[in-house]
């Protein structure tokens, strides 16, 4: 029964949380499209995350499947869009922020930060304009 849940409010909101997660209160999605919280996932309270995160398993093989295979994420974390966070040995310390498009398959520290540093460069296509020449 719980799985038709899932599937169900999966086809509705495109958020698929596995019925085994472990959640805890005050959780908050927002923007929820394309959220995926795997089945051995442990979130704390307090916990908030963006559109396009996956909390998932770096591993699917049956001789693991009763192990934790997905990550644990503590109290007071934030998850920007496009986060994804993989692996039963993974932990999200307390009060950290995990920003957006971040690939983690490493624990981090509580009160860490954790961003992609990507180089965005915008440069006009018109051509300079010829330079002035002044004769006195």
């Amino acid at each position: 029964m719980p799985r038709f849940f899932s599937e169900y409010a999966h086809s509705k909101t495109g958020i698929d949380i596995h019925p085994g997660a472990t959640i805890g209160s005050s959780f908050f999605i927002d923007h929820g499209t394309g959220i995926v919280i795997g089945e051995t996932t442990i979130i704390g309270n307090n916990v908030k995350i963006y559109q396009g995160v996956t909390l998932g398993a770096l591993s699917v093989s049956k001789d693991k499947a009763r192990l934790q295979r997905h990550p644990s994420i503590e109290d007071n974390v934030t998850i920007y869009s496009g986060a994804t966070i993989l692996g039963g040995e993974t932990v999200i310390g307390h009060d950290s922020v995990i920003g957006g498009n971040v690939w983690l398959t490493n624990s981090v520290q509580p009160f860490s930060v954790v961003y992609h540093k990507s180089d965005v460069i915008i440069r006009d296509k018109n051509p300079l304009p010829e330079a002035l020449n002044f004769v006195i």
